[in-house]
């Protein structure tokens, strides 16, 4: 007789002989990510990150998990040339990237337009602010995803397949960080754009990548304990954020690390995750 249990692990991503990307991988979501991965059990990791100390977090890693499972790239996630290179690299290296967790993400929060009681004038969000947001929020995630999509479909040809089938394992997945800005949030113009446009992307890339079974999926953080939330300040978030969630604390990485895991792992996941603590943006 089958059991619930025997069918969960007979359809679970098997980690093993999985390679992954994940950007902002040394920092906050990110690093959460790639220990959590590496617990599971998966091949290796290629953590991108901007930080100078990549390579120290890698070493650090790979010595606690005694294996070479994390592997150091430091750069902008915004650069095409660099992000090529860590696909060439760890393909030649470890075989085709089939995960990919973009998380690399930056705030520039300020209200869309100002207004100086004095003189009258407005003061509007500066257009390179907002374009840099958009660059590594919105525009770098989907070209990470769409780069291991097309490992996967490259390495299908190779091997003489074409369109995923079900009697397949599934070959890998994307998941885009999103945010509960998404739904709006006062002061983040550009950050909450950024975030609502991985949603279009997410379902577009779900529809398409299938076809090499490569699902895909966006999990929605709420206030979570990294360098970006603390950034606002402790009276802040005590007097503003605090409050208006269930658990009355900010979200771990590795919480919210878990969670994007398990999204990797069941296939019968798909579409949004929140994972928000009770907080929603308020009107």
């Amino acid at each position: 007789m089958t059991t619930n249990g025997d069918t969960w692990k007979r359809n679970r991503l098997d980690l093993s002989k999985k390679v992954a990307v994940v950007t902002g991988g040394a920092r906050g979501i990110g690093e959460a990510t790639g220990y959590e991965l590496a617990r599971e059990g998966i091949k290796a990791v290629a953590v991108v990150d901007v930080a100078a100390d990549v390579a120290d977090f890698a070493a650090e890693g790979n010595a606690h998990f005694k294996r070479d499972v994390f592997v150091p790239f430091r750069g902008d996630v915004t650069d095409s040339a660099f992000r090529k290179r860590v696909f060439t690299e760890m393909q030649k290296q470890h075989g085709p990237v089939s995960i990919c967790v973009p998380a690399a993400g930056i705030t520039k929060d300020r209200l869309a337009v100002r207004l100086n009681k004095e003189t009258g004038q407005s003061d509007v969000y500066p257009e390179e602010d907002f374009r840099r947001v958009m660059e590594i929020d919105l525009t770098a995630p989907i070209y990470w995803a769409i780069d291991t999509i097309a490992s996967v479909a490259e390495d299908r040809a190779r091997r003489g397949l074409k369109r995923w089938d079900p009697s397949e394992p599934i070959e890998g997945c994307v998941i885009f960080i999103g945010s509960v800005s998404s739904a709006g949030n006062k002061g983040q113009i550009s950050y909450a754009t950024a975030k609502a446009g991985l949603e279009g992307a997410q379902a577009t890339l779900a529809a398409e990548a299938m076809f090499y079974g490569v699902r895909s999926a966006i999990i929605h953080p709420g206030y979570t304990d990294t360098q970006m939330v603390a950034a606002l300040g402790r009276d802040f978030i005590s007097e503003h954020i605090l409050p208006h969630t269930q658990l009355r604390r900010l979200i771990s990485p590795s919480e919210i690390a878990h969670a994007i895991v398990f999204m990797i792992q069941n296939s019968a996941v798909s579409g949004q995750l929140w994972v928000d603590a009770g907080w929603h943006p308020a009107v």
